[in-house]
């Protein structure tokens, strides 16, 4: 989308600096004057240039002649300029040194191993499980490996894990609640992996003002921990923050239980992975719902989810992974400005419905070994985007496309950098169903016109050819004088306010009361 936006800002500027007989420089560096005499031919623009790129001793520029020579003949797709071109020093079209293809993702996560016999297990063990009882003003540290049940109202309280690298704790939460004011409920700081575990009870965990750190480990979060947490259980875990919910340095898993979490910030974040088989999840966070990312190391953070219910109302993103989003199955909705991204989203099943304000599904670059991907091959998706300039589907990248449902409401279904693939599955755009995938830009049409590619001198002209005087018209001819808005360039007195359509039509977004009062007074 960001890339629609910046060739839209150049096309404006061309089009309103044409109308006032300026001359400006396009994005591939070629510099045009546009003449105020409309009937002058393309020669004398050519030549307009010429005399423009003369040196300060009155010698022309070799170099300057050659870039224009290069951009007249060279093919677009060759300097990565459009979708599918390698690019400068072997970059693709997404701005990736990796090339965006589709990947064996079994090769590369270890899907058979991603939980373990005590992730799954929804009960705990009680057989030599130790009681204990919460005290508002004292807080519980926990040394040694086993299984606590702990119980009770406190405020000012914080469960602590303070253990052997080897140990592994269990905490059964049984009727639980802690109100903080700048410090997490529970707080691991170091283990080998903790489990939290609820009874068939209901348990609230919440920090209401700004967290304090711990020394200089950032703790911002309700339930933060430095090491490997799964949570699993039959109860129920509302979780109410100021800032992140739930923090994990490693991993963080859920294979059962039933939570609400409410934050000012990420409801749940890791720093290596975060994944989900099972559970019940309503989230409303300012920021993102799920996000896995470590900021030292941008080759791990990735989200696995193969079955739970999601119910995601968020401000920013919906779940964000910086390498690898995977969705074997469950059922997601979600409401945020971005749904889903990451490096490489890979959606195999589930029943996914979403409502974004930015793009719906975004692959992006934020991995530096893997090129930004969107490859769909099952599931049911239902994707409506809102009014704007939004993208249902945004690969900066590839869209590969081999089954699955895919009913999208959007006025920009798909935006692909380099290629698209539709070889199985049902796309359905606006109520209609389609065989192709064609990239949704806002050029397409007339106007400005479509991809007919960049004629000589770097004019745009959906014909491919130069456009006299620099004119955009998809025809390639000379506008009219006093040309309206089926031609490119807008009457001088509708250029305030005013955006192109897909059709290269100019729409009125907002008139002043002086362009209205133009408008009245050309009519009497």
């Amino acid at each position: 989308m960001k890339k629609r936006k910046q060739i839209l800002a150049i096309l404006l500027l061309s089009a309103a600096l044409a109308a006032t007989g300026c001359s400006t420089t396009l994005a591939s560096g070629a510099s045009s004057e546009v003449s105020q005499d409309s009937e002058s031919s393309a020669e004398d623009a050519v030549s307009s240039n010429s005399d423009q790129n003369q040196s300060t001793d009155g010698n022309a520029s070799e170099d300057a002649n050659a870039s224009v020579g290069n951009n007249e003949t060279a093919d677009p797709q060759a300097n990565g300029q459009f979708p599918g071109g390698a690019g400068p020093q072997g970059f693709n079209g997404s701005g990736s040194s990796v090339a965006s293809t589709a990947l064996d993702l079994t090769t590369i996560l270890d899907f058979e191993n991603m939980f373990s016999d005590r992730d799954l297990e929804q009960e705990a063990d009680l057989g030599e499980a130790q009681n204990l009882t919460l005290e508002s003003g004292k807080d519980i540290t926990i040394t040694e490996e086993g299984v606590y049940v702990i119980s009770g109202t406190a405020t000012d309280c914080t469960i602590i894990v303070e253990a052997d690298d080897t140990a592994k704790v269990q905490l059964v939460l049984d009727g639980v609640s802690i109100t903080n004011t700048d410090f997490p409920a529970i707080y691991v700081k170091n283990a080998d992996k903790v489990f939290v575990t609820t009874t068939s009870s209901s348990n609230t965990l919440t920090v209401s003002g700004t967290f304090t750190a711990d020394g200089e480990t950032n703790t911002d979060a309700v339930i933060f921990s430095k090491d490997d947490i799964t949570f699993n259980g039959t109860g129920t875990l509302t979780i109410n923050s100021s800032a992140n919910g739930i923090t994990s340095k490693n991993d963080v898993k859920f294979t059962g239980g039933t939570y609400t979490i409410t934050s000012a910030e990420d409801a749940i974040e890791a720093g290596d992975s975060i994944r989900v088989c099972d559970g019940s999840f309503t989230i409303k966070s300012e920021k993102d719902a799920l996000h896995s990312e470590n900021t030292d190391d941008d080759t791990t953070g990735y989200v696995y989810i193969s079955g739970g219910s999601f119910d995601i109302d968020a401000t920013d993103d919906g779940i964000q992974a910086t390498t690898y989003l995977v969705i074997d199955g469950g059922t997601i909705d979600v409401n945020a400005a971005e749904a889903l991204e990451g490096t490489y989203i890979q959606i195999n099943d589930g029943t996914i419905n979403i409502y974004a304000t930015d793009d719906g599904i975004n692959a992006s670059t934020k991995c530096s070994t893997i090129g930004p991907v969107i490859e769909i091959t099952g599931g049911d998706l239902k994707i409506e985007m809102g009014s704007g300039d939004t993208d249902a589907l945004d690969a900066n990248g590839a869209l590969i496309i081999t089954g699955g449902n895919i009913d999208i409401t959007a006025q920009f279904a798909f935006d692909y950098d380099t290629e698209a693939t539709f070889t199985g599955g049902t796309i359905t755009v606006n109520g209609e169903e389609v065989t192709e995938i064609t990239e949704s830009m806002m050029m397409g049409g007339g106007g400005f016109g479509g991809r007919g590619g960049m004629g000589p001198q770097g004019q745009m002209n959906g014909q491919g050819g130069t456009p006299p005087q620099g004119d955009m018209n998809s025809q390639g001819g000379t506008l009219p004088e006093g040309s309206d808005q089926q031609f490119g360039t807008p009457p001088q007195d509708n250029q305030n306010g005013q955006t192109m359509g897909r059709g290269g039509k100019f729409k009125q977004n907002q008139q002043t009361t002086q362009s209205q009062e133009s408008t009245e007074q050309a009519s009497n």
